[in-house]
């Protein structure tokens, strides 16, 4: 019997591919590229302005135009590869993806800018869920942790690293080389994965079972399309136009709440849906999807406030700003492997809840800042943030897969992928408007307490007046500039609280979050569950 046991085991461990830790490699690396283009060029916006004779606001369309297309593309990867095939898919959008970056790179208008970025968008919408499914059908359950683990630190690490590597990039090159440096790579990982990646016999003939009397499903790629596309510009453009006070901003809600809405009816009842909405009846699937968009929501949220705060309030350089934030995408890299060990040994809902109480007490503790918090205060900060980040990307993936069947396998990393960068867009337009809303609600507060009748403004005035006179003034302009001072510092203060605000609030939403995960599933089930087909 126990012969017959081993024998089995051995079997089933020979079923996966005898290379899986470098086929692992190479499709972090993949979503690694992808995921990294997201936030590099947010720094070198001014440059590119600059460079291509624009406006600023014109130049965000630069990241506005990535970011539409790589939603729209993302929740339909699955569909593609059932499609296509799932390797051909993957090289497909390789291609697509270091094509449109040598575009970017050799750009000579904005226009033609915008149209790469679109493009590039659709090639790096397929690397992220096709590099997890891959990984998934790629490993067996008991090495399914370690093999996430090598994906999370490419999701969680780019953005980290995001920022500080294209502004070194601009400063000591051109915002040209932050797109050509693509082009290598992508040359490099399409050789190498075309010849270590492997669709199964099983997988594809099942596969081409499934394409038996199949029909594009083009009225749900419609509403799709239009309903993610007008929702990503709603999020990145809402606080640049005034939000619903825009009659723009207003347009692009309605269509997204009408299309999406539609989408979801639709899908549900479709036979061939392009997207399979039927697996948020798997309620571990729902809370996974829940608490991977909270996921995207805070890491890209404080991966932008933090930069702010330190350059507005206590004026850091980009340089500066940058490693701030970078210890914390090392920590992430460090605490990786340690996860995905742990994740075969400890249940992934009571991951997931000490990594929501980690980020939690995290932000808490930044908001409890003032003015003076040193440097090392900061980075200590981000690494503590980080510390509790590493501990839900690997288990959400895997309580993701729980309870759902394995020919899903490339439909929920679709989802799961998509749960991450919108929540990330939400996350960024929610943090930037609540600290625009703060900051004037502060300021009204301390202007309104600041009276003729206050002894206390009225000997600050009188004696920066003295101050300013001592300095060569008149009295009349002494006065006058006492009085400016005493503004600037009072909308200091406002802006220091309003960030502060900005923190303890993505600490209540994480803190919320936390009994959510006692109802999940446990993750012994999930073995069984996304075996791939051999």
């Amino acid at each position: 019997m126990a012969a017959s046991g081993d024998s089995a085991a051995l079997a089933a461990r020979a079923a996966y591919p005898a290379n899986r830790w470098l086929i692992a490699a190479v499709v972090g690396m993949a979503a690694f590229m992808e995921v990294l283009d997201i936030s590099i060029a947010n720094v070198s916006l001014s440059h590119i302005a600059g460079s291509l004779s624009a406006s600023q606001e014109e130049a965000t369309w630069v990241l506005t135009s990535y970011l539409v297309s790589n939603a729209i593309v993302l929740p339909i990867s699955g569909w593609f590869s059932q499609v296509l095939g799932r390797k051909r898919f993957f090289l497909i959008s390789i291609v697509l993806f270091s094509v449109a970056s040598l575009a970017c790179g050799l750009a000579p208008s904005l226009g033609w800018l915008i149209v790469a970025r679109i493009f590039q968008g659709v090639g790096g919408g397929g690397l992220q869920p096709v590099s997890q499914a891959i990984l998934a059908d790629s490993f067996p359950p008991k090495e399914r942790g370690m093999a996430f683990a090598i994906y999370g630190v490419a999701v969680v690490f780019a953005p980290a690293i995001g920022p500080t590597l294209g502004g070194w990039i601009t400063d000591h090159a051109s915002w040209h080389w932050i797109f050509l440096l693509n082009v290598p790579v992508g040359v490099m990982l399409f050789v190498v994965a075309g010849m270590l990646v492997r669709d199964t016999a099983a997988y594809e003939a099942a596969r081409r079972a499934k394409m038996a009397g199949f029909r594009i499903d083009y009225v749900g790629f419609a509403l799709l399309a239009a309903g993610l596309g007008c929702l990503q510009i709603m999020l990145d453009k809402g606080q640049q136009n005034d939000w619903f006070d825009s009659s723009f901003i207003l347009t692009m809600a309605v269509i997204a709440v009408s299309c999406l809405s539609a989408l979801v009816l639709w899908e549900l009842f479709h036979p061939h849906p392009i997207m399979d909405i039927r697996l948020f009846r798997h309620f571990n699937f729902a809370v996974a999807n829940l608490l991977m968009f909270m996921l995207g929501f805070v890491l890209l949220g404080s991966t932008l406030l933090i930069p702010q705060f330190v350059q507005s309030v206590l004026g850091y350089t980009s340089t500066l700003a940058g490693l701030v934030i970078s210890p914390g995408g090392i920590a992430i890299v460090l605490m990786m492997p340690l996860v995905g060990f742990l994740s075969n040994r400890i249940e992934a809902r009571w991951m997931v809840a000490f990594g929501l109480g980690v980020v939690s007490l995290s932000m808490f503790h930044i908001a409890g800042f003032t003015g003076d918090v040193s440097f090392s205060q900061l980075v200590v900060a981000r690494i503590y943030q980080t510390l509790g980040i590493a501990f839900l990307f690997i288990p959400l993936t895997g309580i993701a897969y729980i309870g759902v069947p394995a020919d899903k396998t490339d439909q929920i990393s679709a989802f799961i992928n998509l749960a991450r960068n919108i929540g990330g867009s939400v996350g960024i337009s929610l943090v930037t408007t609540w600290l625009a809303r703060r900051a004037q609600f502060h300021q009204n507060v301390l202007v309104g307490e600041i009276t003729p009748y206050d002894h206390q403004y009225n000997a600050l005035v009188q004696s920066l007046t003295e101050h300013f006179a001592q300095m060569g003034a008149g009295i009349e302009a002494a006065r006058q500039q006492a009085v400016a001072t005493i503004g600037r510092l009072v909308s200091e203060q406002a802006q220091i609280m309003a960030y502060l605000d900005d923190f303890w609030l993505l600490g209540v939403i994480f803190a919320a979050l936390i009994p959510l995960t006692l109802l999940v599933g446990s993750s012994r089930q999930s073995d069984a569950s996304v075996r791939p087909e051999h």
